[in-house]
């Protein structure tokens, strides 16, 4: 095989600069405040602070943020490097400041963060919203440690601008295998027989242990060193919003999050400084409008990790092209 050459299975989205160039021009810049209809269901390219003055206020239904975790950490050619614990709490409180005034009155508020920063989070998410809950989901990809136990779960709280929010639990529900079938007069009690075996849908927790790690034979893997799975941001818009609210996402990487939501019904804004993954978020946008499959969810239900499931139909909405300066 030649050096560098991908073979036919694997689906890693790593075009360059140069070859997405095309796709770079979809996105959108603002320099000065704008109507929610000029930036909806948009990538803009830029800083997210700078970008986040100029948005209009009260007009999100569902933010989905993924800051930095506070590493030392290489995003193909701008580097985020590790500060103490004062000037990360600094940093937050930036974007948290410039965030919250864009929320609706019902909004809801997810946070991404790892064990360390989590505890530095918490605290500070209470200052500004109500938090309502902290998941873990385990990451089932990793080296092992040999000075420490392995890390293989990361956090995200859940928070609520007010006490007015939607939560939708019927629609994340899992699908389990049922190991011991309990029946009731002979016949089964709530579970179901499949031609693919005995399974139960069960109401969602605050632990996941159904994620996969995008890997080089999904759809949706990019060359991104820390992208978020379609599926794990597929919960949270499903239970946290309702079709044709606006989602957005702050710090948008590889577009997960923006992706997701125009697969799911829902209105997006993307924020990304770095021209590489505004590529790449773009060229999934586009496939999304041909396959609006999430890898791990179909009928409804979420299924276990490694579970065959059916696709869903593909999503028709298009998306708009243009500058704003």
């Amino acid at each position: 095989m030649e050096p560098n050459k991908k073979t036919t299975r694997n689906k890693t989205i790593a075009i360059d600069v140069r070859e997405g160039a095309h796709y770079l021009e979809r996105c959108i810049s603002i320099t000065r405040p704008v109507k929610l209809e000029e930036v909806l269901d948009q990538t803009i390219l830029g800083d997210t602070f700078d970008v986040l003055k100029n948005l209009p206020a009260e007009s999100v239904d569902l933010l989905i943020a993924d800051p930095p975790y506070n590493l030392n950490k290489n995003y193909h050619g701008r580097s985020f490097h590790q500060m103490d614990a004062e000037a990360y709490r600094t940093f937050t409180t930036a974007w948290l400041q410039a965030v919250i005034p864009l929320l609706k009155k019902d909004a809801s508020v997810y946070v991404c963060c790892d064990w360390r920063t989590g505890m530095i989070l918490g605290p500070m998410l209470e200052e500004f919203l109500h938090v309502r809950n902290r998941i873990t989901w385990q990451r089932e990809k990793g080296r092992s440690a040999n000075a420490n136990w392995k890390n293989a779960m990361e956090d995200i709280w859940f928070a609520t601008k007010s006490d007015t929010y939607v939560f939708h639990g019927e629609a994340v529900k899992q699908r389990r295998r049922v190991i011991a079938p309990y029946r009731e007069n002979g016949l089964p009690k709530d579970w179901e027989e499949t031609k693919d075996g005995k399974f139960r849908n069960t109401g969602a927790s605050n632990f996941w242990d159904d994620i996969s790690i995008p890997y080089w034979s999904m759809k949706e893997n990019t060359a991104h060193p820390t992208q978020k799975p379609e599926k794990l941001l597929a919960k949270l818009i499903l239970a946290s919003s309702d079709p044709g609210d606006v989602v957005l996402d702050p710090f948008l990487g590889s577009g997960s999050s923006s992706v997701t939501a125009k697969k799911l019904g829902r209105h997006y804004i993307g924020i990304e400084q770095n021209e590489q993954y505004c590529i790449w978020a773009e060229k999934r946008l586009e496939m999304a409008e041909h396959d609006s499959s999430i890898q791990g969810y179909a009928d409804g239900v979420f299924w276990e990790r490694n579970t065959a499931s059916l696709q869903k139909e593909p999503c028709q909405r298009k998306s708009k092209q243009k500058n704003l300066k």
